[in-house]
């Protein structure tokens, strides 16, 4: 099984950038160009969260005429740009966004790895959290089928990555009872997230927990102590593919551009 994910897309209203600069409607529209390239196709395409910048009715428009270019079936969860009654309204033809009655949380039972699908998001913050009824349906999911391996994603990551103005505004509330949850559940084979526009990759929980990069702008990459300003650039857009091969899955990150090549191996 092949898993594309591919995360903060920031669609904005046509004709109109992102933060100014990041024609993002563009960029995630050669995103979508570039899964459709790839041989073998992804069974599946998930999407962690701002899908688009404000949350607001026409974005979505803009957002479901993309996404439904994607022959695969797509599953979505809301970012802290997005705002998610406009996202259960303009995205609600896709798979699992109104199976809950308040929140975007969804399993998939259709594949042989099992898709968890989480809602992070706050409404007006730009942090994460999982509150108690968040928490307690992951844990009823998650123990319903303990014998299946699973794929669990959200937008906000649960751990702090060193970059300081984006930890301020991770999972906040919560992180530590999902964390337990994640520990009890070995059957958890990566929980994946975007929101930090970088790719990063940790342990949580006894599991991989991996941030995959924009396919728009991304976040500097700044270590420094402290919360220094907040930045972004223009690197190469990028996404992420999770091979499930029955015993092992494996991610692997490709870029959304065009570059030389490829060439053959020949010997000097």
């Amino acid at each position: 099984m092949l898993i594309a994910q591919i995360t903060d897309l920031h669609l904005r209203p046509r004709g109109m950038p992102a933060i100014r600069i990041a024609e993002t409607n563009m960029l995630a529209a050669r995103a979508i160009t570039s899964l459709l390239a790839l041989d073998p196709r992804p069974d599946v395409v998930v999407v962690t969260g701002d899908v688009v910048n404000n949350g607001t009715p026409d974005e979505y428009e803009t957002a479901l005429a993309l996404l439904q270019r994607l022959p695969m079936p797509v599953y979505a969860v809301p970012g802290n740009h997005d705002h998610r009654e406009n996202f259960r309204k303009g995205l609600g033809l896709l798979p699992g966004v109104t199976s809950h009655p308040h929140f975007v949380q969804y399993a998939v039972e259709d594949y042989p790895l099992r898709l968890v699908a989480l809602d992070t998001h706050i409404p007006k913050s730009s942090a994460g959290e999982l509150c108690e009824e968040r928490l307690a349906w992951l844990d009823k999911t998650l123990a319903a089928e303990r014998s299946k391996p699973t794929f669990v994603f959200g937008h906000h990551p649960p751990f702090v990555c060193g970059i300081g103005h984006m930890d301020k505004i991770r999972l906040i509330a919560g992180a530590e009872r999902f964390e337990a949850i994640v520990r009890s559940n070995p059957q958890v084979k990566a929980i994946a997230f975007g929101h930090h526009h970088r790719p990063i990759e940790t342990v949580f929980g006894g599991t991989l927990a991996s941030i995959a990069p924009g396919v728009a702008h991304q976040v500097e990459l700044d270590l420094r102590k402290g919360e220094p300003e907040g930045q972004m650039n223009l690197e190469p857009p990028a996404y992420r593919l999770w091979l499930w091969d029955g015993e092992r899955l494996v991610s692997h990150m490709g870029y959304v551009e065009r570059f030389p090549g490829p060439f053959p191996f020949i010997e000097d």
